[in-house]
């Protein structure tokens, strides 16, 4: 539980460090789930059923999102005409997001999980030879959720999702036999695949987004005002985020050892954009988008060690069970928040605690019957 805590326990720890009491208050009550779901969920980890509640979530968020892209569709028909046409691809996985209520790769994050967790449990269907029509039920959820993942269309979630299902396969090879396990499998990525193919030649842009637009004007870092339009050209590109992070890290640097405090760290990097005349990025108060950066600069040191630890117990947790499902997770939220920052963002501070608490529970249960059968 403390452990799981750490992020609130640096924000008491450092609370003297803000400027304002009441929006240090306000960052902290952010982060109180951080204590509440620990001590409900690992305060009774006995009556945690891991695979149960993982399943509902998994079909349950699928079933979501499906009523929402219907919703999508009905309310928003000239954003899908458009999207069926081939015309401003890019932003139709923003605008899904929006009709949500929840920013696209805070979304898509959620959405790798469920696609990974579904097709684990497609695997176990196979390997546990449940009926048939679980097996049809347990494929048709992962093939919906692998196409919101493509749908809302995030680089680091699409890759994070293979990683996941090699991972699963991994886990599911390493504990049966290779050939059965290839064999069930098989049908599936070809589904997979067949999927990808289609959706990939239904939108050319994810060809251009993954190659060309993701790695372009690299050479105007910290100059994006250079670029015609930057915000037409490289507002999701890599150089927006490498320009951000260098100008996190040159204000960390001038205010270790303790930061600038957990309630001024956004109004203090969009005063260092103007400062250094970056006016595209002060226009659009760009966040650190990195939550190792954001904690450094609001803590300062401590600052990214706390996320490290907070992070590490995930991974900890995933190979100590051996579980590819808690691997993958860790993996998923690791690589999002070296892009983003979900500690800053209530949803990514509760999705995080609420699955560590049962992550812990399940770790806690396993170690309860190994002392018991001993």
């Amino acid at each position: 539980m403390a452990c799981i805590a750490t992020p609130v326990i640096l924000e008491l720890v450092l609370f003297w460090n803000n400027d304002s009491f009441a929006k240090g208050l306000k960052a902290i009550e952010k982060s109180t789930s951080l204590v509440i779901f620990p001590l409900f969920i690992i305060g009774n980890f006995q009556r945690v059923n891991f695979l149960k509640l993982l399943q509902v979530y998994v079909f349950g968020t699928t079933l979501v999102l499906l009523f929402f892209f219907i919703r999508f569709n009905i309310l928003f028909p000239e954003l899908m005409h458009k999207y069926l046409n081939g015309i401003h691809l890019w932003e139709m996985g923003y605008q899904f997001g929006n009709s949500v209520g929840i920013h696209a790769p805070a979304l898509n994050m959620h959405l790798a999980f469920v696609s990974v967790s579904a097709f684990y449990f497609l695997i176990k269907s196979f390997k546990d030879h449940e009926k048939f029509t679980l097996k049809v039920i347990r494929m048709i959820t992962f093939i919906l959720s692998f196409f919101f993942v493509l749908f809302v269309n995030t680089r680091l979630a699409l890759i994070n999702v293979f990683i996941g299902l090699l991972i699963v396969l991994f886990y599911a090879v390493k504990l049966d036999n290779f050939k059965k396990v290839a064999l069930k499998s098989l049908p599936v990525f070809i589904l997979l695949i067949a999927v990808l193919f289609l959706f990939v030649q239904k939108d050319p842009y994810m060809k251009e987004k993954y190659s060309s637009v993701s790695f372009a004007y690299m050479d105007k870092v910290g100059k994006l005002d250079e670029i015609d339009h930057p915000e037409v050209k490289v507002f999701n590109s890599l150089v927006t985020r490498v320009s951000i992070w260098k100008s996190a890290w040159e204000l960390s640097l001038k205010n270790l050892p303790f930061g600038v405090g957990a309630s001024d760290g956004k109004n203090e990097l969009n005063k260092y954009y103007a400062a250094t005349n970056q006016q595209f990025l002060a226009k659009y108060e760009f966040p650190t988008h990195n939550q190792f950066l954001d904690f450094l600069l609001k803590f300062g040191i401590l600052g990214p060690l706390v996320v490290l630890f907070y992070i590490s117990i995930i991974g900890y947790l995933g190979f100590d069970l051996k579980n590819a499902v808690i691997i993958s997770f860790f993996i998923i939220f690791f690589t999002s928040n070296l892009m983003d920052d979900f500690l800053l963002r209530f949803d990514g501070i509760a999705f995080s605690g609420f699955w560590l608490s049962i992550f812990s529970s399940y770790w806690m249960q396993q170690k309860s019957a190994l002392v018991n059968s001993d």
